[in-house]
This record gives structure tokens, C-alpha cells and sequence, in this order.
């Protein structure tokens, strides 16, 4: 056991986030999360990444772009589709002050997700099993949102989570000019092929 976290640590990376600095346990809960997303994986197939750390590095590559404008400090925030943990879960052990809410219907990916919320013993996650559109509405001031599907599905599923004072942080792919070309967004060009889309106050609404 102890072999495999210390090569769950050699993929964990070491990042600063440009907009603001990581917990001090970060790193360390990184390469846990790593561990169990990989004994996970080896039982129920929950993603087909084979480099965990690149796909932690593009979760946290979002993050700068919410959070570099000082007038923006979220309470709250829904991930949609949280899956095995990109970007969601990365995010919210990246901001212990941000109460977050991962939504995912899959019961093998929801049973990962909450297994490892409780093992890192991460209190400011809630995982909900269950479609995002079929829950209680409540307010959040950041929705974020990983290949789930169009912006015109997305905003009509969050339908009642959002006000105009929200923000939208999406990962999207190299055609995510074309899908936002009605709105307003600011869209910023990543590695190998990713945009990440900022939608923030009445432009995310219809």
C-alpha cells in the first residue's frame, strides 16, 4: 500500500494555481485521491485516463479564471456530472472555503465520489446521486461543467441554480467558438485543444 501512494505522489502534481494558492494538504490529498480513483478504476472501469495528473493540472487550469477577478469570491458551487472527479472533485479540495455540490446519477461513479470525500475527510463536498434537473433548486454562485453536453442543455438543466450574479466555468474543446457564438463569453485557449469558457451574470440566461 504505502508503494502505491508514493507513485500516487510522483502523479499528483505540484501546482500553484496562478489566481490563488493551494491548501497546504493538497498534494498530499491528490495523490490519495490518485490511489483510490485507481483502485477504483481497476474494479469498475469508472474513466479511461491513463495520466491522472493531466487531468488534475486541466481541472485546476480553470480555476484561474473565476477566481482572478477580486470582486468574485464564491460560497457555493455545483459541479454537473462530476464523474470520477474532473474537474469538481479537484476543485473542491483545491478551495476548502467553497462549499461545493458534485451531481452525478451513475451509482458506481457516486459511490467513488462519496467514498472518496469521506476517506479524505473533505467537509465541504456533498455528493448528490441523482440528475441535476430532478433535485431542489437552490442558489449558487459558480457552476462548473466538464463535456456534459451543449450550453443550451447545460443552462436548461440548471434552470432555477443560477441568477444573474452566477458564473459559468466550462471545459470545453477546440469548437467551443462556434457553440458560444450567441453569447458573451470569454474564452480562454488551454493545451492540447481546450477552451475554457467563462459565462457570468444575464448572459447565462436564454
Amino acid at each position: 500500500r504505502s508503494s502505491d501512494l508514493n507513485k500516487a505522489r510522483e502523479n499528483a502534481p505540484h501546482v500553484r494555481s496562478r489566481a490563488k494558492l493551494m491548501p497546504p494538504n493538497f498534494n498530499e490529498n491528490c495523490a490519495r485521491f490518485c490511489q483510490i480513483l485507481a483502485e477504483f478504476n481497476a474494479v469498475h472501469s469508472l474513466s479511461n485516463y491513463d495520466d491522472f495528473r493531466k487531468q488534475i493540472d486541466d481541472s485546476l487550469a480553470g480555476l484561474d479564471y473565476v477566481l482572478n477577478d477580486g470582486n468574485f469570491a464564491p460560497k457555493t458551487a455545483i459541479d454537473v456530472g462530476s464523474g470520477a472527479g474532473f474537474p469538481g472533485f479537484i476543485l473542491a479540495m483545491a478551495t476548502p472555503e467553497i462549499s461545493w455540490h458534485l451531481f452525478e446519477p451513475n451509482p458506481k461513479k457516486s459511490a467513488f465520489l462519496t467514498y472518496a470525500k469521506l476517506n479524505l475527510g473533505l467537509k465541504n463536498i456533498k455528493i448528490h446521486r441523482a440528475k441535476i434537473e430532478n433535485e431542489p433548486k437552490f442558489h449558487a454562485d459558480l457552476i462548473t461543467s466538464r463535456a456534459l453536453g451543449k450550453i443550451d442543455f447545460l443552462l436548461k438543466i440548471c434552470a432555477g441554480f443560477f441568477d444573474e450574479k452566477s458564473k459559468f466555468l466550462l471545459y470545453k474543446g477546440s469548437t467551443a467558438k462556434d457553440e458560444f457564438a450567441k453569447f458573451n463569453a470569454q474564452i480562454y485557449n488551454g493545451k492540447n485543444n481546450r477552451n475554457y469558457v467563462v459565462l457570468k451574470g444575464r448572459k447565462c440566461s436564454l
